[in-house]
């Protein structure tokens, strides 16, 4: 059984890299995974662009807080990237269009591991009619959504955890006469 609880009957001495990324919804036995995975994603994957104490601050822990009750990824439209055995990446889409969670391991970076977990958040928003995505980008997701035709419609300097973090808010329009301008 791998960290997110997938036997995969195929395991060979092959690296991970090598294996096909498989995209699936989320499953409530993939939090803890996925709370890696975000983990991981801030402290190795953001350290170009943000502190230490920042990124201490916005993930101060690989371990899921169970006492919050269920994962707010559950109600949210969430996949997951599964590599071999492995989660290696998560994005999260609530259906009012804001995109909330965008996250791979940074050994992911640059392979399309995001790129397959956006077009099938993209093509539920589409079935779903969502007419606008918004999000609110880190400088790492910010370049990867402006490549995908997103708008910066502004920066910000959030405050948070005791932080000041650069973020960017930016959208998509998802309408047909948006499409026609992107």
């Amino acid at each position: 059984m791998g960290q997110a609880g997938i036997h995969d009957p195929l395991e060979s001495d092959l690296s991970e890299s090598h294996l096909t990324i498989r995209v699936r919804p989320y499953r409530a036995e993939d939090r803890a995974a996925c709370a890696t995975v975000f983990y991981r994603a801030v402290r190795e994957g953001s350290a170009a662009f943000y502190d230490q104490a920042q990124r201490e601050a916005w993930a101060p822990s690989p371990v899921p807080d169970y006492s919050s009750g269920p994962s707010k990824l559950e109600r949210q439209w969430c996949q997951v990237a599964v590599r071999g055995a492995h989660l290696v990446g998560f994005m999260s889409l609530e259906p009012s269009g804001y995109l909330d969670m965008a996250f791979v391991l940074p050994e992911e970076m640059g392979k399309g591991t995001a790129a397959m977990l956006y077009a099938a958040l993209l093509e539920k928003a589409r079935a779903e009619g969502v007419p606008r995505l918004t999000v609110i980008a880190s400088h790492l997701a910010r370049r990867f959504f402006a490549r995908q035709g997103w708008q910066l419609d502004r920066p910000e300097d959030l405050a948070a955890d005791g932080q000041v973090y650069e973020v960017f808010h930016m959208s998509l329009d998802m309408t047909p006469e948006g499409a026609r301008h992107a």
